[in-house]
């Protein structure tokens, strides 16, 4: 018994002593990625035109932020530009005051979106009918949640130009209002750095591409290329589809650092939380249930499992080597998980360094999510989002790869 025991004991302090290697590698790409992306305000400025950009602002049941969001797009800098507000079928008083905003200014475009037609889903829809009414060079879409400084669109529009990009993005500051939130979001911006970093949507040789939503610009013709919002209409997670639909046609695109810059929501409250990280896992399940699942479970072992290891190792002590080397295995990759979370929370996030604390139960929240994700990808509501609720189970989404 006593064998059987220091057996597992090893195995599971090999498993542990993986995840601290895998963590010491996040941690590195971390730092990297904060020292080495580019800013989006810091750049020789060689550009010599001044074309005109359409920005698309899709918005949906949002009285209490596109008053925000419009003035800072109304004063920017950059003069030869339109506003297209488009109205995806609100509940609320934001049709009235997008409206009240197109009379009281000349470059602001109203626009009420059609039924939402089957197989779309809301957002990708909006997009599509504020595009049939552009008529700049460049589309700028961005969110009605979102907050720009004055001189974001020229930086943007100079910074496209003085490098010949197809496409750019900028990376925002992630506002935050609730406790979930906080200690949630540190740990899964912890994988943004891995499989959509900045730097490998630079690096030519790389596959990965990828768009926030709060803010990209573009080439009308590349975008009309890889088949606009209509080659992305059923995607769940649309930014990221079309992103890497723009890098694998071979469009030159970068990705920069707006956080000064831009602010932008990711999870207004437990709820809209909770869907966000269903809606990463349910893309995964639905390409390949297998490896989905395989992916949770390595993802319940490096974010949460080294916390009850240590817990039990310290609530119930014994004297073997092999326990000795488990508690001590367990302590190095919770530390390693803490310290991840803090560089997030300090380099990235810019939130108080206490909720990198509370990183078990960030990583709790984040597992049970995915779980959730992974048992609801089939239902008839495995997402809800913005007050729709979508089945995804007819439509593969390839925005996230396995």
């Amino acid at each position: 018994m006593d064998f059987a025991m220091d057996i597992f004991n090893y195995i599971v302090a090999a498993i542990l002593i993986g995840i601290s290697g895998t963590w010491i590698f996040l941690i590195k790409t971390m730092t990297d990625s904060f020292r080495l992306t580019p800013y989006l305000d810091k750049f020789e400025n060689t550009s010599k035109e001044n074309p005109k950009v359409s920005i698309i602002l899709p918005a949906r049941n949002e009285e209490e932020r596109i008053r925000n969001c419009l003035d800072s797009l109304i004063n920017q800098d950059y003069q030869n530009c339109e506003i297209i507000v488009i109205d995806d079928s609100s509940e609320d008083a934001t049709g009235k005051i997008i409206a009240e905003y197109s009379k009281k200014y000349e470059n602001v475009i109203s626009v009420t979106a059609r039924p939402k037609p089957e197989g779309w889903v809301g957002k990708n829809w909006a997009c599509m009918e504020g595009y049939q009414k552009a008529s700049g060079e460049l589309l700028l879409f961005t969110d009605a949640d979102t907050k720009h400084e004055k001189k974001v669109t020229s930086l943007a529009v100079n910074h496209l130009n003085s490098y010949s990009l197809d496409a750019l993005s900028a990376i925002p500051k992630m506002l935050t209002f609730d406790f979930w939130t906080n200690i949630t979001l540190p740990i899964i911006s912890t994988f943004l750095h891995t499989r959509f970093s900045a730097l490998n949507v630079n690096n030519p040789k790389k596959k990965t591409g990828y768009f926030f939503g709060s803010f990209f610009i573009l080439k009308k013709k590349a975008y009309q290329e890889v088949g606009m919002h209509e080659g992305v209409k059923h995607e769940i997670i649309e930014d990221g589809a079309l992103g890497k639909k723009v890098k694998e046609s071979g469009y030159k695109m970068k990705m920069v650092r707006g956080e000064h810059l831009i602010d932008a929501i990711w999870a207004r409250d437990k709820t809209t939380l909770w869907n966000a990280l269903k809606r990463l896992m349910v893309p995964l399940y639905l390409q390949s249930g297998k490896i989905a699942i395989g992916i949770f479970f390595a993802i319940v072992f490096l974010l949460f499992i080294p916390f009850p290891i240590l817990a039990a190792s310290i609530v119930a002590p014994t004297e073997t080597i092999s326990s000795k080397v488990l508690c001590i295995t367990s302590a190095i990759a919770s530390i390693l998980i803490y310290i991840g979370a803090i560089v997030e929370v300090k380099m990235g996030l810019k939130l108080k360094a206490g909720y990198a604390l509370f990183a078990p139960l960030g990583s709790l929240v984040v597992v049970s999510g995915f779980l959730s994700g992974l048992l609801q990808a089939k239902t008839e509501s495995a997402v809800t989002w913005r007050g729709r609720s979508y089945s995804m189970k007819d439509h593969t989404q390839s925005s996230i790869n396995v």
